[in-house]
């Protein structure tokens, strides 16, 4: 870093005891002699060969070495010398006379001497000056900057390759030199960040001691790294970002091809083994068992798609940033891109929820179907069994469920047609995603199982219908049979109760003609309710026996309410013929004995005979017998006209007027009031 007084560069070359390598110095020459600039380099070089510690030979051999290595550019050599050591050496060999050889001048001076030829103040400490220089922190440095101009000379000579590539005219060659060359030897961002913690350091014009705590001063301008260092970092700032919009541009084209290689990958299943799974389910089962796994099946499929999906929606997001990106260039065919995989895509999900809510329709119509079935089967073993109610409200009862049955098979069978036909309009609209494929065939297979159901349905409705307008019109006649059972009953109660009513209640016998005729009308309507009250009950179950015949069942009325209707006409008849008898006697017994006792006594004729007072006596004490006889039925028991204190009450009625008659007998007979006979 010093300068001799013609304004030279020093170099100071230190021999030490040890072996010298002339060819390392020769190499070691040749590189700090290149460090200086060309204008420096005409100024000449001082140089100084500390031989202090060295031999003669060696001192020699090196500056006879500096006429082959530099010897244009040596103006002077001081040999530094050991005190009187070489004195004897030097007489034979003096280097001032070989100066015109050697083409610089010679000269051997001891350390305390050489400020005579050069300033104290360019030489360092160990030839007595004052200049500050620490070797080793010199070397670190230029080998930093030796390792800086190589990786960033390097680095420009491979930014430069791969730059002046992506110029070129086609596409194809552009691509194939970026691929070639496309990573740099070393990293850009760490070159530049050395070279700026470089140029830095330059541009303070110090280097820092080995020490810390000292500073040398470096040289001129022509010495110093800094605009070599300067125009390397502007050359790699400029190459560096044509280089990352280069690697920009890559990234974006390369990107691009992922996405466009991407939404092939996504197209070509979507269009090929995606559609082709579509393409194969067709089919809507024939059972809600079938139905529901072509649904799994349908739902594996849609597994595999909302994996395809899943990509989708991820390329689709990466479009839309590119997209955002705004590159005209591109924009074109990223719209592309972006409208191709939307369309395929969206025609697949459609496809996928056409199939999806074509199975739900499918096992939502099995399912109507099934249900039907079950409700045709019961109302069928329902109408299968033999009817044997009890009584005509459990008739009625069953003949209600099954009025209920048949109106739930009726909404049934038309939730099945809604449901058919829902499906049969789906099945017709299959052909648009079909991609030219003929599913004629298949879709005829569906509309033919599924009129097949509908119509299967219909005919067992049918006949669940014929076999229940037969059940109900059995049914009615067993409530009509036991309606005419219970009136017939009925009529037996009421002819029963007219029987106890003509005994109990139809005891008078009238206390004059007028009064029994008329109980004896009364008792002829009396009769005529009692005989309709018996016809009625005599049809009743005549139409019971009909009804049995038609129903092919045995009427449990013929051995049971029929013979009590007659038993008790029967009785009836007797008890009625009986009171007949009593009133018209009774009827015989008034009048004879009110015309008798009505009579005048001046007409003395009338009473010519008489018989007809002992005709009216014997008609009473007859009438009076029967009051005490019971009336006997066919079986052989008896029954009583009321209580015994109501007959004793008619019987002193008729004994009162025989009285009576018995005394206008007396007084016709002879005139006096008494007689001993009397």
């Amino acid at each position: 870093g010093g300068k001799d007084r013609r304004s030279g560069l020093i170099l100071t070359i230190p021999l030490c005891l040890e072996q010298t390598s002339m060819d390392e110095l020769s190499v070691t020459l040749d590189y700090l002699l290149s460090i200086p600039s060309e204008k420096c380099k005409a100024r000449g070089f001082t140089v100084i060969v500390d031989g202090r510690k060295s031999q003669w030979n060696v001192v020699k051999t090196v500056v006879l070495m500096l006429q082959n290595v530099v010897p244009a550019e040596v103006s002077l050599v001081c040999v530094v010398k050991p005190d009187e050591f070489w004195d004897k050496k030097v007489t034979h060999f003096c280097f001032w006379k070989e100066k015109d050889r050697l083409g610089f001048e010679v000269i051997l001076v001891s350390a305390n001497k050489l400020t005579r030829y050069i300033e104290p103040c360019q030489l360092t400490e160990d030839f007595g000056g004052t200049l500050t220089y620490d070797h080793m922190d010199w070397l670190n440095k230029r080998l930093v900057f030796e390792k800086f101009t190589k990786e960033s000379t390097s680095l420009l000579d491979e930014l430069a390759l791969i730059n002046n590539g992506s110029d070129k005219g086609t596409q194809q060659e552009r691509e194939r030199s970026i691929d070639l060359n496309f990573l740099p030897s070393v990293d850009p961002e760490t070159v530049l960040q050395t070279g700026h913690e470089l140029l830095s350091e330059l541009q303070q014009r110090r280097f820092n001691g080995s020490d810390g705590g000292v500073s040398w001063s470096p040289m001129d301008d022509e010495l110093l790294a800094q605009p070599q260092v300067m125009k390397l970092l502007d050359s790699l700032r400029e190459q560096y970002t044509r280089y990352q919009e280069v690697c920009r541009q890559r990234s974006k084209r390369t990107q691009l091809e992922e996405i466009q290689q991407k939404v092939m990958q996504v197209v070509n299943w979507l269009e090929g083994p995606g559609s082709e799974q579509l393409r194969t389910q067709w089919g809507i089962g024939d059972s809600i068992r079938a139905s529901q796994a072509l649904q799994q099946k349908h739902e594996e499929i849609e597994s595999q798609h909302s994996e395809w999906f899943a990509v989708y929606v991820e390329l689709n997001q990466q479009i839309a940033a590119l997209l955002n990106a705004g590159d005209e260039e591109d924009l074109v065919e990223l719209k592309a891109l972006q409208q191709q995989l939307s369309d395929v895509c969206y025609r697949q999900a459609s496809q996928l929820e056409f199939r999806q809510n074509l199975l739900q329709a499918a096992l939502e119509f099995h399912s109507v179907a099934q249900d039907l079935s079950q409700q045709l089967d019961g109302l069928l073993g329902m109408l299968c069994v033999d009817v044997a109610p009890a009584d005509g409200a459990s008739i009625q009862q069953t003949l209600k469920l099954l009025e209920e049955k048949l109106k739930s098979v009726d909404l049934g069978l038309q939730g099945l047609r809604e449901k058919g036909q829902s499906l049969l309009d789906q099945i017709s609209n299959q052909a648009s995603w079909a991609y030219g494929k003929d599913v004629t065939i298949e879709n005829k297979e569906n509309v033919d199982h599924i009129q097949g159901v509908m119509e299967d349905m219909q005919l067992r409705k049918q006949r669940c219908e014929d076999m229940v307008d037969v059940r109900r019109l059995k049914m009615l006649q067993m409530v009509q049979l036991f309606k005419c059972e219970e009136d017939a009953a009925q009529a037996v109660e009421w002819l029963s109760e007219l029987l106890d009513a003509l005994l109990k209640t139809h005891i008078r016998l009238g206390d004059d003609a007028q009064e029994t005729r008329v109980l004896l009308e009364k008792h002829r309507k009396f009769v005529d309710v009692a005989q309709s009250t018996y016809d009625y009950g005599r049809q009743l179950l005549q139409a019971t026996v009909v009804l049995c015949q038609s129903l092919r069942c045995t009427s449990r009325s013929s051995g049971d309410t029929l013979p009590r209707l007659n038993r008790v006409w029967k009785q009836f008849t007797v008890t009625s013929e009986e009171r007949v008898h009593r009133l018209e006697t009774a009827v015989a017994f008034h009048s004879s004995a009110e015309k008798i006792l009505q009579e005048c006594p001046e007409q003395p004729e009338a009473f010519n005979e008489m018989e007809q007072f002992d005709e009216i006596e014997a008609v009473g004490k007859s009438l009076l017998d029967r009051l005490t006889v019971p009336v006997v039925y066919p079986d052989g028991s008896e029954q009583y006209f009321g209580s015994p204190s109501d007959m004793a009450s008619a019987a002193e009625h008729i004994r009162e007027k025989m009285k009576l008659v018995s005394l206008k007998k007396q007084q016709l007979r002879q005139p006096e009031a008494t007689s001993p006979e009397s």
